[in-house]
């Protein structure tokens, strides 16, 4: 197996990332503290600020300037993932339960709405108009995805460019503007700053994409929360569309899709079905379709400084 490690580099910054996020939790109303830190305390895999530490240091070897960035861009994740506990009426979340499930929907909704405060603040602390723009446009565009997404519930007549539309913003848009942000909190040229910002797309769809596969094929300890999650809130992903129309059950599949007492009774049964349409595959060939255009992105990028 190998040793390598992506985040090496910055190892020492995430350190000091995972610290600041519980320290900008400022509040002396303690429901307030206590729901907002659960997630952090939670852990997570904390790509977006990886990626914009990473993206910082290909321009500069101190990086420093990055970590309040970092910090917000993880803020604005999580208070996107409180307020989605509270839609998708989710219990549980990285092996634990969720703040919804924790302290309810109305101190879930003012614990998301304080995290994005938070995230902002910390923005408007470079006092560059250029960074808070760019973070007030994606935490917009967010919530349109979400709409989006609310819409095409149940929705067996939705298509692929539907679906490539909520993935865009759901998650490769905060990991696009991620690599983006770290790149111009570092002064880098114009040029690299495109090229990082359509290499975090690429990567993020490639990575939401996989995740749709793993809701449901992976082992529920391992992924924090039940499988077949998409299929109960009636989101149609990418291996439920291909089997709608590639599999010789696309005709109950669709009548069970559009049902929400079937999805929630018959998960299983639902997730058999596109498993042998070979649904899985053919989104694991998008992903990698993906992945290969976010490697075309980051050979265009400069040797890290020495």
């Amino acid at each position: 197996m190998s040793d390598f490690n992506l985040f090496s580099a910055i190892e020492v910054e995430l350190g000091e990332v995972e610290r600041q996020l519980t320290k900008n939790i400022i509040t002396n109303i303690d429901i307030l503290y206590n729901s907002s830190v659960h997630l952090i305390n939670a852990g997570g895999k904390r790509l977006r600020p990886a990626f914009a530490l990473l993206a910082a240091r290909l321009f500069n070897k101190d990086i420093n300037n990055a970590i309040p960035m970092a910090v917000a861009l993880e803020l604005v994740h999580m208070a996107t993932l409180v307020h989605d506990d509270v839609i998708d009426n989710s219990v549980t979340r990285r092996g634990t339960i969720t703040v919804k499930k924790g302290w309810g929907n109305r101190v879930s909704i003012y614990a998301g709405n304080y995290i994005l405060a938070r995230s902002l603040s910390i923005v408007a602390g470079y006092n560059r108009r250029d960074l808070l723009d760019i973070m007030a446009d994606t935490s917009m565009k967010i919530v349109e995805g979400e709409i989006i997404q609310m819409q095409s519930s149940f929705n067996v007549n939705t298509g692929l460019k539907n679906y490539l539309r909520r993935i865009e913003r759901k998650t490769a848009l905060l990991i696009s503007v991620s690599c983006q942000l770290g790149a111009l909190v570092s002064d880098a040229p114009e040029k690299y700053v495109y090229d990082l910002q359509r290499y975090g797309y690429y990567l993020g769809m490639a990575f939401q994409v996989t995740d749709d596969i793993l809701d449901l094929i992976a082992d529920e300890e391992i992924l924090g929360k039940p499988i077949g999650s998409d299929i109960r809130q009636g989101v149609i992903t990418l291996p439920a569309l291909y089997a709608m129309h590639n599999s010789k059950h696309a005709k109950e599949l669709k009548v069970a899709l559009a049902s929400s007492e079937i999805c929630n009774n018959n998960t299983q049964e639902i997730i058999e079905m596109i498993k042998d349409s070979e649904g899985i595959d053919y989104s694991y060939y998008v992903s990698q379709k993906f992945a290969r255009k976010a490697q075309e992105q980051l050979n265009k990028l400069p040797d890290v400084p020495e």
